[in-house]
């Protein structure tokens, strides 16, 4: 699977100032890790954002959220936004934020 080149730049812009940034191929997408604890992607043209278990209801709620599910199963945790949702810097940094806030939660992971 391809990736919005485009979006993954955004993105890049959005979390440059952050320590610990990484950048993965994951999922047949690109993963933006802090700390080695994943946050947001991109798949296709949509954004990943991995909120946990915690908050994946209340993100769900939220205008052009749907469940991450390129298997056939949704993976809980992660969620997907459509590009409606992530058309203005503000609107991309709000979703940024939510994966940030559940990375950062985290403990720091080893190198493998």
């Amino acid at each position: 699977m391809a990736y919005n080149e485009k979006l993954a730049e955004r993105i890049r812009k959005t979390l440059e100032k952050e320590s610990g940034l990484s950048e993965k191929r994951m999922f047949g997408g690109l993963s933006f890790l802090i700390n080695r604890n994943m946050c947001a992607g991109v798949l296709e043209d949509n954004l990943v954002v991995r909120v946990g278990y915690e908050k994946y209801e209340e993100a769900l709620s939220l205008p052009n959220a749907s469940p991450m599910d390129f298997t056939g199963r949704p993976m809980k945790g992660f969620i997907y936004v459509g590009s409606d949702g992530y058309k203005t810097e503000k609107s991309l940094s709000k979703w940024i934020q939510l994966g940030l806030d559940f990375a950062k939660s985290l403990p720091p992971k080893n190198k493998s």
